[in-house]
């Protein structure tokens, strides 16, 4: 195919990607759509045929030893969300962290000339491809810097925008003082296994969440790196995943599945299509002992039927573990229920379901958890009240706005 004929295609299959991001409301600004029309997605994509450039998938650039993904350009669906719930404008001064060279591009036609953008990453090799992409696609503009994004780019801030385009889970101090008052960070931050890519407002010294989107991101590397531990039962076919806290002694769990099971149904059902996100951050927030359960598909026996078989919202207690599971009630819905193992098992899988209710009742219909992110120094008993996640540097707070009617509203004086 000669060039020009490439260019063509190119720019086809460009416009139809954009076209499928607008009709799926992924894209909702002006500006975004601009951007993402502008910027030749398959230059930042070598070796990429340019259908797999142009589609609804992420691409991966680099991988470890061991075949897990460490680099990547996102998928263009999450690019977008990130960038709606950023608000770029002209003229802002913004900095990325983790960085891939098509998602910089798209920055700097949103910040315009009288912007700047400066985008960073820990490995030589990202660095140099997206400086090399970004001078090709014609953005020489953009700042590439070699530096580990724990310490952000304290040469070229102030910033109006920071966007995290990494897993994080910690915010260190320094993202925070590199921000302009009433600046915005991006983040996808992970919270007790849960990751949502979340925009928060600095206020001072601390930040005020105003969006959160589900999301999943390859995780950081360098002094911000923190990895999940994985506590694996009946030999190997099962995984409890925790993010924060490990169990006291893990070894309680050994016997659970030959003390006794139980399963309580909750009554609350959803249809097979609708997302219940809520849900799971709902159960991260009350339940102590929270993780995700997985189950190793090559061993699976069928002894649990979580909601999912990868990331599946599950508890432990002591010697007991329940985990979140569904029953088909109709073609389109299916039913919350709770499934738990342990000598305690039929207490543990009641309280489960018992959580589920209360979203449904209390927070199913409402906006949605507030975060709120405050310097580690501040004694956690001064922190407004909520669920708070201690972390290296920050305590992340999450409170859940009620959504029941004032007592006045209901005439009871």
């Amino acid at each position: 195919m000669s060039e020009v004929a490439d260019s063509a295609r190119a720019e086809q299959l460009r416009g139809g990607l954009v076209d499928e991001l607008v009709t799926d409301g992924v894209i909702t600004s002006r500006e975004v759509e601009t951007a993402f029309r502008a910027v030749p997605r398959h230059l930042f994509a070598p070796g990429a045929t340019l259908e797999e450039a142009y589609a609804q998938d992420r691409l991966v650039t680099k991988r470890d030893e061991h075949g897990i993904t460490i680099s990547s350009v996102s998928a263009p669906q999450i690019q977008a969300m990130m960038l709606e719930q950023a608000e770029l404008g002209s003229g802002m001064r913004v900095l990325e962290i983790g960085s891939g060279g098509y998602n910089a591009a798209l920055m700097a036609e949103l910040v315009g000339p009288d912007g700047e953008v400066t985008t960073i990453d820990i490995d030589p090799d990202v660095v140099d491809r997206a400086r090399r992409c970004l001078n090709e696609a014609g953005y020489s503009r953009v700042n590439v810097v070699l530096a580990d994004g724990e310490q952000g780019c304290a040469e070229r801030a102030p910033f109006d925008r920071i966007m995290v385009t990494v897993g994080a889970w910690d915010i260190p101090s320094t993202w925070v003082d590199q921000l302009t008052e009433g600046g915005s960070l991006t983040v996808p931050l992970r919270m007790r296994g849960l990751t949502r890519s979340i925009t928060f407002t600095r206020v001072g010294d601390h930040l005020e969440s105003r969006s959160a989107k589900v999301c999943g991101f390859v995780a950081m590397q360098g002094a911000g790196e923190h990895r999940e531990r994985l506590l694996l039962l009946r030999d190997k076919e099962i995984g409890l995943r925790f993010d924060d806290d490990w169990p006291a002694d893990p070894d309680l769990l050994n016997g659970a599945f030959e003390a006794g099971q139980a399963q309580v149904w909750s009554g609350v059902t959803v249809g097979r299509r609708e997302p219940f996100d809520t849900l799971q951050l709902w159960l991260a927030t009350t339940l102590d002992g929270f993780c995700l359960l997985s189950v190793d598909k090559d061993l699976d026996s069928g002894l649990v039927r979580p909601v999912n078989r990868i990331a599946a919202p599950a508890v432990v207690e002591g010697t007991d573990f329940a985990y979140l599971t569904v029953r088909g009630v109709d073609e389109t819905t299916v039913e919350f229920g709770a499934h738990a193992f342990g000598p305690a098992a039929s207490g543990l899988a009641k309280r489960l379901a018992e959580q589920v209710q209360s979203w449904d009742r209390d927070h199913r219909a409402g906006p949605g958890p507030r975060f709120a992110v405050y310097p580690g120094h501040i004694p956690a008993e001064r922190l407004p009240a909520g669920l708070v996640i201690t972390k290296r540097h920050v305590h992340v707070t999450i409170s859940w706005p009620s959504t029941q009617p004032a007592a006045a509203e209901q005439g009871d004086l």
